[in-house]
């Protein structure tokens, strides 16, 4: 990967015009991008988040800013390192309001000399300065997109809202949009399983290990707020609002919490793993269902976590490492198949998909994912459904996963299964709605196998 080799020097805006150079439709997304990048960069905290918010504002509104940019430009195509200039620019006037508009045209002209656009600089000024003068007008222009044109308006590829439109109607959709291009939140699930220095006690609970918790994130700067879920135990799961980096955090370091959104702890709960069983997670990268369900059987039992390559298992094991957990192994595709007969209790098939549940986190997949690709991920999340299946025991359970919003990867995936196999049966399959439950969506189907 190419990326960024000294940008100690470099400003927010820089970093952050170079990362949208990167972007290619096929490659790194924009957010490993950006993490390479700040990892080599040396920005004070406000700095580090204003790169952020300028490098994913540019991507999540690119439809609406390209509009914009249309707009003045009679529609004219612009190089690609002058649109994201420009790109940046109107995100500044119009979506971040803490920059004074003669700010933001003053820095991306500057940023346009230093990036060997400097015969462009004017166009840029006068464009931009266009739009200064203009803002009210265009607030309302935005406004009114959002209603007549809403892919436009909420810069979303026009078939996915067409989709979503004809399942969930105008308000919803609307709804969904709107979270899609929110910031998302960051919630910390308690890890029991460290105890943060009372390993030894029997307790393991939230309730038990919260006010450790809280005290050293007292102690380490860190804010948070209470979360509540249907699906969620007390104290589990906390937002933190703002918090210095991770990594720095001793209470992270030393297992205290993994990063976990709520909506990924429903699979595990349906799951319902009982200490001493043995537990199938058939894609466990990296980690967080996997660590949750030891967390679950309080370390006992046994709990194979597989993938597909020796990467992704180094994560499961660097995070269950860290967390504490004991009773998990992890193991590829071929060793497992190596062992036909071999069946555990409950199995969970977190399966790979679309990703449309959590676009706001995976900022530019909307500019990715392509209708056609919906098809191909649905056979090959049946044959993983199918797989698994033959590692159910007789009156086991097999809960299927995914964090996609479309009834293609989900219950139609479900059903085809069940088609198929005699041998299961149904027993609910909840989804989770950004719209409706204020989390990522969701989609879990917990089916059991009969004795």
């Amino acid at each position: 990967m190419a990326l960024l080799k000294s940008v100690s020097v470099q400003k927010p805006r820089q970093i952050a015009a170079q990362v949208l150079r990167q972007r290619r439709a096929e490659g790194p997304y924009v957010e490993d991008l950006l993490q390479a990048a700040l990892a080599g960069a040396a920005l004070s905290p406000a700095d580090r988040g204003l790169c952020q918010e300028l490098t994913y504002g540019a991507v999540r509104w690119q439809a609406t800013l390209d509009w914009l940019i249309g707009q003045k430009t009679d529609g004219r195509e612009q190089k690609p390192a002058l649109q994201n200039l420009l790109r940046l620019g109107l995100y500044q006037i119009f979506w971040l309001s803490r920059i004074p508009p003669h700010a933001a045209v003053h820095e991306t002209v500057e940023l346009a000399k230093q990036s060997g656009l400097g015969p462009q600089a004017g166009f840029v000024n006068a464009l931009l300065r266009s739009y200064v003068r203009e803002q009210d007008k265009t607030r309302q222009l935005l406004a009114e997109l959002k209603t007549k044109q809403p892919a436009l308006g909420w810069s979303h590829p026009e078939w996915l809202v067409a989709r979503w439109q004809k399942r969930w109607g105008l308000k919803k959709t609307a709804q969904l949009l709107e979270w899609n291009n929110t910031p998302p939140k960051t919630f910390a699930r308690v890890n029991t399983l460290k105890l943060l220095g009372s390993a030894r006690c029997a307790d393991r609970t939230p309730q038990h290990s919260v006010p450790t918790l809280l005290a050293l994130w007292a102690g380490e700067g860190v804010e948070h707020d209470f979360v509540r879920r249907d699906w969620l135990g007390e104290n589990l799961v906390f937002e933190l609002k703002s918090h210095p980096p991770l990594d720095s955090l001793a209470s992270f370091r030393g297992g205290g919490f993994y990063i976990q959104d709520p909506s990924t702890l429903l699979a595990p709960v349906l799951l319902g793993a009982q200490p001493g069983e043995a537990i199938l997670d058939f894609c466990a990268a990296p980690g967080g269902k996997t660590t949750f369900i030891a967390q679950l059987m309080n370390n006992q039992g046994r709990i194979v976590a597989q993938d597909v390559s020796e990467a992704r298992l180094g994560l499961i094991r660097e995070n269950c490492a860290r967390l504490g957990v004991t009773c998990a192994e992890t193991a590829l595709p071929s060793t497992l198949n190596a062992q036909p007969s071999t069946t555990f209790d409950r199995v969970l098939v977190d399966a790979p998909c679309s990703n449309t549940g959590v676009m706001r986190r995976r900022v530019d997949l909307r500019w990715r994912i392509q209708p056609k690709e919906l098809g191909r991920l649905q056979s090959a999340q049946l044959e993983l459904l199918e797989q698994a299946a033959g590692r159910v025991r007789s009156g086991g359970v097999l809960v299927y996963s995914t964090c996609s919003l479309e009834p293609e990867e989900n219950q139609d995936v479900v059903k085809q299964f069940l088609t198929g196999h005699s041998a299961f049966r149904l027993d609910h399959e909840p989804e989770l709605l950004p719209f409706t439950d204020r989390v990522d969506g969701a989609y879990i189907a917990r089916l059991h196998r009969l004795p």
